[in-house]
Order: C-alpha cells, then structure tokens, then sequence
C-alpha cells in the first residue's frame, strides 16, 4: 500500500509558522502509518541566498519599526496578495515550485504561512490539480491569508471563521479546528522529572519567552522580576538571541539560584508545565501553545497588527493580559506570592475549558481531506 504524501509550507517570518507545520506533521504521523510527511520554508528551500536577507530585514523592522509593521498589516487587511505580487514571488523565488510539486508529488498541500499558500494558489490556477489546504494561525483573517483556489480553510475559532465568510469564502470551505500545536503541549508529565532535568526548584514560578528569534526585552519587567527572586522563580529562555543571553548572563542581577536563564530550548512544553505565569509575545503559535497548558499568559508589547489581535483575542476570554505597566507585573507578583492556590485553581478550570479546542483536530481534517481526493480521484 502506497503511503500518502503531505507537503507542509512554511516561510520564516517568525518560527510559530513553521512549528506549526512541525506540529501538524507530528500529529498526522502519530494518528495514521500510512502518511508521510515532508516540512519546507519554501522560500530558504528554493533561495537559500536571498531569504536570509529578507527575513534578517524583516526582522530588524519588527525590532527597530513595529509601527511601520502595524501600518502595512492595516494598509493590506482586506486586500488579498494581488495576481501581480504573486507573480513577482513565484518569478523571484518560486520559479522551481512546479519542480518541487511535481518531483514530491504530494497528495496534498498544506500552507501555514500566506506566501506559499498564494504561490501554490497561483499554480493551481496554472493547471496544478493538487488539493491545497491552509492553516491559519493567527487569531485573525488578514486578507493575505484568503484565496479563491484554497481548498480548505483550517482557523482557530469561530470567529475567524466569520470574517472569512464576511469575505465571501464559503462556509463549506472552513473548519474551525484551533491552531495545531505539537502533541507533546496536551501531555502533563511528573513535574518533579522536569524540575530535576532543569535544575529548577519547587516554587512559584514565572517563565518569560523571547520567542524563537528572541526579540523580547525589556530591562524593566525583567529587572524587577529579578528584585523577586527569593520569593519566586523565573525562567527566561532567550531562544536565538545569543546577544541578549551573554548579556543576562554576564549581569550580577540575574546570577541567583532562583533564576535560570536559556538560550533555545526544545521543551518548552515541558517549561510551560511546570510554570505558574508566562510572560511572552503574543504570537499566534505561543498563545496556542500556552492555551494548551492553561496557564495564564502576559503579553509583552504586542507588535501592533495580528499579535495585537491575538492579544485582545487571549485578554476577553480572561486567558490573558497586556503589560501596559509594571504595576501589571506587580499585580501577578503579589498573586503568585499571596494567592498561589487560586492560580492553580483557575488554571485547572482553564484546562477544562479547553477540551472542546481538540489538539488532533487539524491532523483529522486534513486526513478527512485525503480520504476524500482518494474516493473522488
């Protein structure tokens, strides 16, 4: 029996786009044997050269200009990528996607970012007859996101799924199935293990993530965290940023046993789990991420566009809150300090509110979707 092939694209404007597809490709290999799956960043798979660079400015923008950011979000919301954009990007750095489609020869595509989901839109309206599904992993619709020759459409929630319909994307075409996130994020195992793999000590704890690209910092919130640590743990985990590592590590202020700082780590899970408050970027694939654990997040300067979006999203449903003050760190100092039990009293009934979010549910649809081309093919 041939295994069926699953091609999951990516691009690297930030790493939840591409965890997700990882964690999609996880979850269909763990719910059937006879799927194979292959993960890309299509543009650093095809431009190795050039797409360092662009996503390196891209990069130093969200740093440098989060407003400029959050101008060209609004500027484009309701505007899908253009035939002539697409164009440019299949001609710039999609001119061998046909090639890869056709020597891979997937059963179907699946896009976690809106680039290659509008290149092999482009393709598809070009004689391609593969099945395109695409994921969106933010909390919002953008505009960039929405094609007529996507397939389906997996969001995260329902209201997403009625800002794609205000847009007229059929309602057929979209299932509300939450962003997916790797299996290991909907495990609990023994946090005495973990404590003992970290080196960590039983205690209130904070974990404040950087993000992949460790773009977080703030010297303020992290300062006065560390003014706490005889009474509370904290847990940064800076991920690539070896930079701002050296620089915490070098700082007088953050050398005591209760603080512990990392640089990239894998089980981040494994953090969340034994963690009582998470500081982070309200990324999409964060807040999906912290969602499973139930923990409660604080969003640190949400860059304005889809991670305010995120951020109001996680805040109305009591699951999170914007730092708009250090008085909010004091806020959930004194909490973790005063109140403990009830942290872990809501973040219990946090979990419980969360089944109906079904962490296989995106893997299930896009095997639905692969049953369905195998009847009708």
């Amino acid at each position: 029996m041939n295994k069926k092939r699953v091609l999951l694209l990516s691009e690297g404007f930030g790493a939840g786009h591409t965890q997700a597809a990882y964690a999609l490709s996880s979850s269909l290999r763990k719910l059937s044997p006879d799927v194979n799956t292959k993960v890309m960043e299509l543009g650093s798979f095809l431009n190795p050269r050039v797409a360092p660079l662009i996503i390196t400015a891209y990069k130093k923008t969200i740093t440098s200009q989060p407003r400029l950011i959050g101008m060209m979000y609004k500027y484009q919301y309701k505007k899908s990528l253009n035939r002539f954009t697409t164009l440019a990007l299949h001609r710039i750095f999609y001119t061998h996607t046909r090639d890869v489609v056709r020597q891979l020869r997937p059963d179907i595509i699946v896009c976690t970012h809106p680039i290659p989901s509008a290149v092999i839109s482009r393709l598809k309206r070009l004689g391609v007859t593969v099945p395109l599904c695409t994921v969106i992993t933010d909390y919002d619709a953008h505009g960039t996101w929405i094609s007529p020759e996507v397939d389906q459409f997996l969001v995260s929630t329902p209201e997403v799924k009625h800002k794609l319909m205000r847009r007229n994307v059929p309602s057929s075409k979209i299932q509300v199935t939450g962003i997916p996130v790797h299996p290991s994020f909907w495990e609990h195992p023994s946090k005495d293990s973990i404590r003992v793999k970290f080196q960590l000590n039983d205690m209130p704890t904070v974990l404040v993530m950087a993000g992949g690209w460790g773009i977080i910092s703030d010297d303020v919130i992290n300062d006065y965290l560390a003014q706490w640590s005889d009474r509370i743990q904290v847990i940064f985990c800076l991920g690539s940023n070896d930079k701002a590592l050296h620089k915490m590590e070098s700082n007088p202020q953050y050398k005591h046993p209760n603080i512990h700082i990392f640089g990239f780590v894998r089980e981040i899970d494994q953090l969340m789990e034994i963690s009582d408050v998470l500081v982070t970027k309200p990324g999409g694939m964060t807040c999906s991420e912290g969602l499973s654990k139930g923990i409660p997040m604080l969003f640190h300067l949400p860059i304005p566009g889809q991670e305010e979006e995120n951020s109001q999203y996680f805040t109305s449903l009591g699951l999170g809150e914007t730092i708009t003050s250090v008085d909010v760190m004091k806020k959930w100092v004194h909490k973790l300090i005063y109140e403990y039990q009830q942290i872990g009293n809501d973040r219990q009934e946090n979990l419980e509110t969360i089944a109906k979010y079904h962490p296989m549910q995106s893997a299930k649809s896009i095997i639905e979707m692969l049953e369905q081309n195998k009847v009708t093919s």
